[in-house]
């Protein structure tokens, strides 16, 4: 089912143009944070380069959700203000490595992931396994921590920073909590649709969409009906783009998602796309789900033999994943998400429609809406 969305070019902006200003900014910030980071001991060289690897690649959309919340307030292209929207970018490095971290992911943009590509810089340690998911928690963390240097460094005024500065504490506690709430409700014996949905909400939407354009939005001295607007936009959006990855999750290519198929059927994890399918099924087919959940899942992340660690079972994880697929097809499963993404963009273009903005941050934002919910990757 395709989301209906019109698609305009906004005027004086090409997406691809401002993703190179802000690969510029990131690469060049990260190249210098990792020459401080191997400038205290040349043995910190491979989680230099997992920070680097970390922001090498990405859609850049929360970067242009924070500029154009700048633009909607009236605001003009500012060099400062893209160097303020990078730092989203790095906010979203750091959930993906710890994500990865704790779902056990072996690929991101079709490489290893942190915790197993710096197994080789512990080769020879007691434990390789769990001393790279350590090294990969603290690039992590250290991730989170160039964002906010970024931020607070990008050349806006002092008082234009001042304004969003509230919104930073929130953005890492609700996304935090979303992250938090996953782990809580993974493995659940009855999914539920109401659970997985907040989850969603806490763990991507907010700050995927409508914590960068409120932030971007508050830089740029918003007022109260423009940050409701920002928000009665961006979360329903944000939701559907999350729904969107869910089904890539399993659905998609993984030669253009550059992630594994079968993670979410191996992690067991609370999505929505589960969640309607287990709402949908009879008792038989809720019995034939618990039995491929159950054998898709990993051993003790602890002693690092899961599948995920050892490359081991990707054959038996890849059929368990193919029969759950086969009972989401059967059950329409798919549909129904497909239907909640285009109440959720129709539901953020209404709320866009209503804001009255400047031309070329109206059209900006009509067309990331589709770039956000109708994508292949």
């Amino acid at each position: 089912m395709a989301v209906a969305v019109t698609v305009t070019v906004p005027e004086g902006w090409e997406p691809g143009a401002f993703k190179a200003r802000v690969d510029q900014v990131l690469h060049r910030f990260a190249a210098e944070e990792a020459g401080q980071l191997t400038a205290i001991d040349s043995s910190l060289g491979p989680v230099a380069d997992a920070v680097e690897t970390a922001v090498a690649d990405g859609k850049r959309l929360r970067a242009a959700f924070c500029y154009w919340g700048w633009r909607a307030a009236g605001q003009p292209d500012s060099d400062a203000l893209v160097r303020a929207a990078a730092s989203m970018e790095l906010v979203h490095a750091a959930a993906v490595v710890h994500d990865d971290l704790i779902d056990d992911s072996p690929l991101r943009h079709g490489r290893p992931t942190a915790h197993l590509a710096l197994r080789e810089a512990v080769r020879d340690h007691p434990q390789p396994a769990s001393a790279a998911r350590s090294l990969a928690m603290l690039a992590g963390d250290l991730l989170m921590s160039m964002a906010g240097q970024l931020f607070v460094t990008s050349g806006l005024p002092a008082a234009y920073l001042g304004r969003a500065r509230p919104l930073w504490a929130a953005l890492a506690r609700e996304l935090i909590a979303g992250e938090c709430l996953e782990i809580l409700h993974t493995g659940s014996a009855a999914p539920d649709t109401t659970i997985s949905l907040k989850v969603v909400r806490y763990k991507t939407a907010k700050y995927t969409v409508e914590q960068p354009l409120l932030i971007g939005a508050l830089l740029g001295g918003a007022g109260e009906r423009l940050r409701a607007g920002c928000s009665a936009y961006g979360l329903p959006l944000g939701e559907a783009f999350q729904l969107r990855d869910d089904l890539l999750g399993l659905f998609g290519d993984p030669a253009l998602t550059g992630k594994d198929g079968s993670d979410d059927v191996r992690g067991h994890r609370p999505t929505a796309l589960l969640a309607e399918t287990w709402r949908l099924a009879g008792e038989e087919d809720r019995e034939r789900l618990r039995t491929l959940l159950a054998a898709g899942a990993g051993t003790d992340k602890d002693t690092g033999t899961d599948t995920a660690d050892t490359g081991t079972g990707t054959g038996t994880a890849d059929a368990d994943a193919d029969a759950v697929r086969d009972v989401m097809r059967r059950l329409k499963a798919p549909d129904r998400i497909e239907a909640m993404i285009t109440a959720r963009v129709e539901e953020a273009l209404h709320a866009l429609d209503e804001l009255d903005l400047p031309g070329p941050a109206a059209a900006a934002l009509n067309r990331l809406a589709h770039s956000a919910a109708v994508r292949r990757s």
